[in-house]
């Protein structure tokens, strides 16, 4: 069922590794639980030409981003991805590309209940008790789902047959009359906003679907409703959080990388030279950047740490006069090999504390040459490297706040926003 090879991943973060990576077996999960996405969608609301989940975000797609919100639970065993035809081999490569191994591709049908039809009868396989006992359904361009509230569809489905995320009406729901006027409104407070995930037995959601009418297939919008209506089963429906939003809108593609950018940079491993100085700034940026909400670790070295390099960590190293671009040139080999940049890219800061009064090798010599060579090579593999002199004069014996605070600030800035354009330039704090 899978259209790449298993290739270890475990050095990626956390938050997007693959299958297990970081994740236990969720206790209470006895049965096996598949995920049909729907993805078949042209994406006309944003008025691009590009369907909205192949939209790029941090050099990734997002359905990329959908996936791995399910791959990367231990107690998610099949992910079937339903497409347009005309898409089959952009989606395979996108499966390839970034090594999602419990993937199935299949093309969808002419509306959006034929796709997911398509998608359920592609978890049967024809072998004796090799369907899941439980399908989710889930857009796939909501890719922001949590774990905690997946295991509750997940639940409720087994237990209840279906089950479906709802939220709150934030407006009044009008009926107008053929001539445009206002006919009635209903009270809010009756009705919820239908939302995904929505799960199910997996025979529910069969017989619904083989019971549908051409009507049903071609104007349907809900699965829920094909349950209760064609296999007898009302769903439990749990208020979901505000996460489950939908990319619609251009307006929301803004968002989603917004919200990524903030998820990638939320902690950091400060390393330093062995020196006093360089370690004393180190902490000096702790204590700054955990004002920003980045939790940093503080350490004197990190080659050869592999435990490190699968940190959901960005990385800032310090050095003292000398260029340390040897030390910064190691970390990068090692984030290659580990293939720690597989997912989105990784930032690696090289702060240089100058404590020369005259012209530094950083601002005259080799060192911004040099930097820019090693951006340019680690930046093919996903890696964003960038340099800061932070000069201090040699009578100074500690480290004020202000330019301590420009420094963190600085740092800060490059880890969230990911800018390829800056990357293997040295800036100054």
């Amino acid at each position: 069922m899978n259209q790449s090879s298993d290739t270890d991943r475990s050095g990626q973060p956390e938050c997007f590794s693959r299958h297990g990576g970081g994740h236990k077996a969720t206790p209470g999960v006895h049965f096996t639980v598949s995920v049909v996405l729907p993805a078949g969608g042209t994406g006309e609301r944003t008025g691009l030409v590009t369907p909205k989940q192949f939209c790029t975000f941090l050099n990734r797609p997002l359905i990329s981003y959908t996936i791995q919100a399910f791959e990367r639970l231990s107690w998610i065993q099949h992910i079937v991805v339903v497409v347009a035809e005309e898409s089959s081999a952009l989606m395979r490569d996108i499966v390839q590309r970034f090594q999602h191994t419990k993937v199935r591709v299949v093309s969808g049908g002419a509306t959006r209940h034929r796709s997911i039809f398509n998608g359920v009868q592609a978890l049967d396989t024809g072998e004796s008790g090799a369907t899941p006992d439980v399908v989710i359904i889930h857009d796939a361009v909501r890719p922001f789902v949590e774990e905690d509230f997946l295991l509750e569809i997940a639940m409720a489905a087994k237990e209840n047959g279906a089950s479906g995320a709802i939220r709150p009406l934030v407006s009044t729901v009008i009926a107008t009359s053929s001539e445009g006027y206002l006919d009635h409104s209903l009270e809010r407070g009756k009705y919820r906003a239908s939302e995904m995930p929505q799960g199910f037995l997996y025979h529910v959601i069969y017989q619904a679907y083989q019971k549908c009418s051409e009507f049903d297939f071609d104007f349907g919008t809900e699965c829920l409703h094909l349950a209760l209506q064609h296999a007898g089963t009302k769903a439990k429906l749990i208020e979901g959080p505000p996460t489950l939003w939908k990319v619609t809108y251009k307006r929301d593609l803004a968002a989603v990388e917004s919200i990524i950018k903030e998820t990638l940079c939320g902690s950091a491993c400060v390393t330093f030279d062995g020196s006093e100085r360089s370690r004393d700034l180190g902490r000096c940026l702790q204590k700054v950047m955990g004002s920003f909400d980045m939790e940093v670790d503080v350490l004197p070295e990190l080659i050869g740490d592999a435990s490190c390099l699968s940190r959901e960590w960005n990385f800032i190293q310090l050095c003292v006069n000398g260029s340390g671009l040897s030390e910064v040139e190691e970390t990068v080999k090692s984030l290659q090999a580990a293939n720690r940049a597989l997912l989105h890219p990784v930032v690696v800061v090289w702060v240089r504390l100058d404590t020369s009064d005259g012209m530094s090798v950083s601002e005259t010599g080799a060192g911004p040459l040099l930097l820019m060579e090693l951006a340019s090579a680690a930046k093919l593999h996903n890696i964003l490297l960038y340099g800061i002199h932070f000069l201090l004069s040699e009578e100074d014996t500690g480290f004020s706040d202000g330019s301590v605070k420009r420094l963190a600030e600085l740092t800060y800035t490059l880890i969230h926003d990911r800018n390829a354009v800056l990357a293997g330039q040295m800036l100054h704090a």
